[in-house]
């Protein structure tokens, strides 16, 4: 399965906050959600004097292929209900 909607759309590292953010909506408790908006408000605070362009488009990419790993492997967990719930 491709990125999510809008991950093409994403240029700037503002726009990549924002896109990870509304991931998270996506996440299937509000614990996983709460670690996964940590971890990236975290890598945003260790990026955020990243002034190379070539590499903002390298942290975008990976970033949108990590979120997209994570959302994949959410839908796969087959008894997630019964373990949550």
């Amino acid at each position: 399965m491709g990125p999510l909607p809008g991950a093409e759309l994403v240029q700037k590292p503002m726009q990549l906050y924002r896109y990870l953010l509304r991931c998270c909506r996506l996440l299937p408790t509000k614990d996983i959600q709460a670690h996964y908006k940590h971890a990236i408000r975290q890598s945003f605070r260790v990026h955020a004097d990243e002034d190379d362009p070539e590499r903002i488009q390298q942290i975008i990419q990976r970033a949108i292929e990590d979120a997209d790993w994570v959302m994949n492997k959410v839908r796969t967990w087959p008894l997630l209900p019964s373990v949550l719930g």
